[in-house]
């Protein structure tokens, strides 16, 4: 018999949930396309479930060239005009309009730290921060950490960005590991 694998409960609510937090929530990543995709997806979700977005993670994929930030800071106004027609995305104006600035800002930090990885990893002097939270305690909305990054990531004029927001994406790819005591997955991040 083949024990069940003890997860954060948040992930409990779909194969799809389950498989993101198994295989990526926490696990920390310096792959620059990555790390796009989830600053992308992350501000996609404001005001929404995460679900939501991550049902629509692999139509995003296809029509914002794999996330891929140089070609996504070229999108012209009828590229953007499409995506808001698109019933596979969130068709937030807003929201899509921020595809291009935020590729734009994204290139400005890479160049600026020489990647945006190492802009990011800096915040945390390259390792990650391990919560550990007891099961069935709330997990932050936000921390000290995402208020200064939404601060700096807003002034260098990145849209979408809120402590929330931030606090989310920095869980998403790793900078942060709350991981709740207990889950299995724990062993796979650290």
């Amino acid at each position: 018999m083949t024990a069940k694998l003890k997860r954060c409960a948040w992930a409990e609510g779909s194969d799809l949930m389950r498989a993101y937090h198994d295989e990526e929530w926490g696990v920390p990543s310096r792959d620059e396309r990555y790390l796009f995709e989830f600053l992308t997806l992350e501000g996609a979700q404001a005001g929404l479930s995460w679900s939501t977005v991550l049902n629509k993670r692999a139509r995003y994929r296809e029509v914002l060239d794999d996330f891929e930030p140089t070609v996504v800071a070229g999108y012209d106004a009828d590229r953007l005009d499409s995506l808001l027609l698109d019933p596979g995305i969130i068709r937030h104006r807003g929201k899509v309009a921020s595809l291009v600035t935020n590729a734009e800002a994204f290139l400005a930090v890479r160049a600026e730290f020489g990647s945006f990885a190492t802009y990011l990893w800096g915040w945390v002097d390259g390792r990650p921060i391990v919560n550990a939270p007891p099961s069935g305690v709330a997990l932050p909305a936000t921390t000290e950490l995402s208020d200064r990054l939404s601060k700096d990531l807003k002034k260098r004029g990145f849209k979408f960005v809120g402590s929330t927001i931030v606090y989310s994406y920095l869980q998403a790819v790793g900078v942060v590991d709350d991981h709740v005591e207990g889950c299995n997955t724990r062993a796979l991040v650290g």
